[in-house]
């Protein structure tokens, strides 16, 4: 799956992480593929579930 990064930028912030947010905007690349970087998402404490964008 594929996750914007802005989306992981913004959830961070939300939560007060500014740091995590600011390495996350530095080090990745604008679409994040969720396989590649599943691990570093969890080490951010970051569900899928709650990245993915709300169904119509």
């Amino acid at each position: 799956m594929i996750i914007q990064k802005s989306v992981i930028i913004a959830k961070l912030r939300e939560r007060g992480l500014d740091v995590r947010a600011d390495f996350v905007d530095r080090e990745l690349p604008d679409e994040v593929d969720t396989l590649r970087f599943g691990g570093l998402l969890s080490t951010l404490n970051l569900d899928l579930k709650e990245l993915q964008a709300p169904s119509s």
